[in-house]
C-alpha cells in the first residue's frame, strides 16, 4: 500500500500545504551531473529559472536532454490539468516529471520541487559540492484555491531601488503568490517616471525630510528621502515577474494622497481654496486634506499619466486608489460645487463616484479593468470595476452581493504593518496584534456569501504599508514569516479558520526558517526581534484588544 502522508507536506515541511501527497516512499531520486533537463514547448521559462536557481544552487549543469531518457528532470504540460495545477513525480527508475496545466502550473510545480530539496536549493552557489542531491520517491498533486494570491508593497512611503523590487518578486514566487500590487504614488512621493510630466519625479519623487515613527513622534530624519522608477526600470520588473508567473499591478491613486503631484504641478489641487504653489512633498503619515481639483484639467492630466502606464503594464487590472479622500476642500471649492451643480450630482460623494466612474470608462476603452479602495463604492460603483476590501470585509461582501468582483484584504486581519505581538519589544508597534496563528487562520470568504456571490472574490491579498519600513530589514521583520502563513491561506484548502491544523503548520514552518535564512531573510524569530531588529524610542501608535470583525 502506498505509504500516503495524511499531513500533505509535513515530511518536507513544504509551505504552502500541497493538495496531496502519495509517499514518500522508499528509494531516491539523485540530480547529478549528467542530469538532463527537458523542457516541453511552453515551459522554456521555467527550464532557465531551474538552471539559474537550482543549477547555481548545487553546481548542476542541467544539459538539455529528452524526456523519455533516464536520469532526467522533465517538464510537460497536460490541459486536462487546471492552468495553475501541477502533478510532481520522483521515481528512482528515471528521475522527475513535473506536469502542469499550463506554464504557470510547471512553474509553481518547480518551486515545490525546490522546496523538497532542502535550503541548499535557496543559496545562490553550491555549499557541498559533492554531497549528492535527493529526494524521495513520491507524486504531489497541487493547485490554487485562489487566482489572486497577492502582496502590496507600498514604495511610496519609503522607496525600495530596483533590486530590492526584484527581491521581492523572487520571494513571492517562492511562496507560489501570482500578485504583486505596486503602490506607486501617494502625498510622500512618486515613483514611476512620467515621460510626459517630469516634474512628477524631479519634484514629486523627493521630500524633503521624514517623520519617524507614527506621526505624533516627536522624530525626525533630516535626510532628503526619494527615488523613482525608469521606464525601462519598469519594464525589467514586469519581464522579471512575468517569468515568474506574476502580474504587476499598478496603482496610481486618486483623487486623495496626491500631495507629491500637487507639489509638482500645483494647478491640479484646488488652488481656489489653497495656496497650491506652496506644497510640498508631504513629510509625516496620515489622512491628507490636499485632493486633486475635480476639474478637465485633472482629468486630462491623469489620462496622460495612465497612458504611459498601460504601455508599461500590462496587467488586466489598473488600481486608481480612490481611499480616504476628504471633501472638506471640495466643499469649500467654489470649482467643485459649480462641478457638482453642471453634472446635477447630490454631492461630494457623487463627485468622487463621478472621478472614479471616468476612469473606470477610460480604463474600460482600452481592454482594462479598473480596481481601487473599497471608498470607490460610495456614491455608486460603475459595472466593470473591481474592489479592493481594507476597512474589513464589509466593502467586500457588499460588492460582491452587487456582482462586482473583490479581492480581500481586511487591515483587521492580513495589514502587515500592524504588529506581531504585544511585547514592548516590537519594533514601532502597529496597529492591532496580528500574529502568525492568526494569519493562518484568516479566511478570505465570508460564510454569509452565497456560492454565487463567493464566485466574485477573486482572491486575498497581504498588505506592507512602509510608513514605518524605513528599511529592507524592517520590510523583512514585518512581512515574515507572516507572509508564508498567508500564502498557504491563498493558495491551500484549508478547512475553517478553528479547524486548521497550526500545530503541523509550526512544524513545517521550522523548516522553511531554515530556507528564509539561505534567502538572507531578516524575518521575525518566533521567540521575539533580535536586538538589532528593535526600534527603542520610536513612537508607534499599538491599538489594544482583538481587531473587530467588520
Amino acid at each position: 500500500m502506498p505509504d500516503t502522508d495524511t499531513h500533505p507536506g509535513r515530511a518536507a515541511g513544504l509551505v504552502p500545504a500541497p493538495l496531496s501527497i502519495d509517499g514518500p516512499h522508499r528509494g531516491t531520486v539523485r540530480l547529478g551531473a549528467d542530469t538532463a533537463l527537458a523542457a516541453a514547448p511552453g515551459t522554456e521559462d521555467t527550464a532557465r529559472w531551474l538552471r539559474a536557481t537550482l543549477g547555481a544552487a548545487f553546481g548542476l549543469p542541467l544539459p538539455p536532454g529528452s524526456p523519455e531518457a533516464t536520469d532526467t528532470l522533465a517538464l510537460a504540460l497536460d490541459p486536462a490539468l487546471p492552468a495553475e495545477g501541477y502533478r510532481l513525480e520522483a521515481d528512482a527508475r528515471w528521475g522527475v516529471r513535473i506536469t502542469g496545466g499550463g506554464p504557470a502550473g510547471v512553474f509553481w510545480g518547480t518551486q515545490t520541487l525546490r522546496q523538497l530539496l532542502g535550503p541548499l536549493a535557496f543559496r545562490r552557489a553550491p555549499l557541498a559540492p559533492d554531497r549528492p542531491v535527493v529526494l524521495p520517491q513520491q507524486t504531489i498533486e497541487d493547485g490554487p484555491r485562489f487566482g489572486w494570491r497577492g502582496m502590496l508593497l507600498d514604495v511610496a512611503r519609503h522607496f525600495l531601488p530596483k533590486d530590492g523590487v526584484l527581491r521581492y518578486l523572487d520571494l513571492l514566487a517562492a511562496h507560489k503568490l501570482n500578485v504583486l500590487h505596486l503602490h506607486l504614488t501617494d502625498d510622500q512621493g512618486w515613483r514611476i517616471e512620467i515621460a510626459r510630466y517630469p516634474k512628477l519625479t524631479e519634484i514629486g519623487g523627493w521630500r524633503e525630510r521624514t517623520k519617524l515613527g507614527h506621526r505624533a513622534s516627536p522624530l525626525w530624519d533630516d535626510r532628503p528621502h526619494g527615488g523613482y522608477y525608469t521606464h525601462d526600470d519598469i519594464r525589467e520588473i514586469v519581464a522579471y515577474a512575468a517569468q515568474r508567473h506574476i502580474t504587476v499591478v499598478p496603482e496610481i491613486d486618486v483623487p486623495g494622497h496626491s500631495q507629491a503631484a500637487i507639489a509638482a504641478y500645483p494647478e491640479l489641487g484646488n488652488a481656489d481654496v489653497v495656496d497650491t504653489t506652496s506644497l510640498k512633498v508631504w513629510d509625516t503619515w496620515g489622512v491628507n486634506p490636499n485632493v486633486l481639483a475635480p476639474t478637465d484639467t485633472t482629468l486630462r492630466f491623469y489620462e496622460h499619466v495612465l497612458a504611459e502606464v498601460l504601455d508599461l503594464f500590462p496587467s488586466p487590472f489598473v488600481h486608481i486608489g480612490g481611499d480616504e479622500c476628504p471633501k472638506d476642500q471640495w466643499r469649500a471649492s467654489a470649482a467643485a460645487q459649480a462641478r457638482i451643480a453642471e453634472l446635477s450630482l447630490s454631492g461630494e460623494d457623487e463627485l468622487q463616484s463621478w472621478f472614479i466612474r471616468h476612469f473606470d470608462r477610460w480604463l474600460a476603452d482600452r481592454g482594462r479593468r479598473l480596481i481601487g479602495w473599497d471608498e470607490i463604492l460610495e456614491g455608486g460603483l460603475a459595472d466593470g470595476a473591481a474592489v479592493s476590501s481594507w476597512r474589513g470585509y464589509a466593502g467586500g461582501v457588499a460588492a460582491a452581493k452587487s456582482g462586482h468582483d473583490v479581492v480581500m484584504c481586511p487591515e483587521q486581519q492580513v495589514y502587515l504593518d500592524h504588529r506581531q505581538h504585544p511585547s514592548p519589544d516590537e519594533p514601532v508597534p502597529i496597529g492591532f496584534v496580528r500574529t502568525l496563528e492568526d494569519v493562518y487562520r484568516f479566511e478570505p470568504v465570508p460564510s454569509e456569501l452565497t456560492d454565487e456571490q463567493a464566485a466574485h472574490v477573486l482572491g486575498t491579498q497581504a498588505n506592507a504599508w512602509t510608513e514605518v519600513m524605513d528599511t529592507p530589514a524592517r520590510l523583512d521583520y514585518q512581512v515574515f514569516p507572516r507572509l508564508a502563513a498567508f500564502a498557504e491561506v491563498a493558495w491551500s484548502r484549508l478547512p475553517a479558520p478553528a479547524d486548521r491544523d497550526y500545530r503541523d503548520f509550526t512544524r513545517r514552518m521550522a523548516v522553511h526558517y531554515t530556507r528564509l535564512d539561505a534567502l538572507g531573510v531578516d524575518y521575525r524569530p518566533p521567540g521575539g526581534p533580535r536586538p538589532w531588529q528593535k526600534r527603542p524610542g520610536v513612537l508607534g501608535r499599538p491599538i489594544d484588544g482583538a481587531p473587530p470583525n467588520v
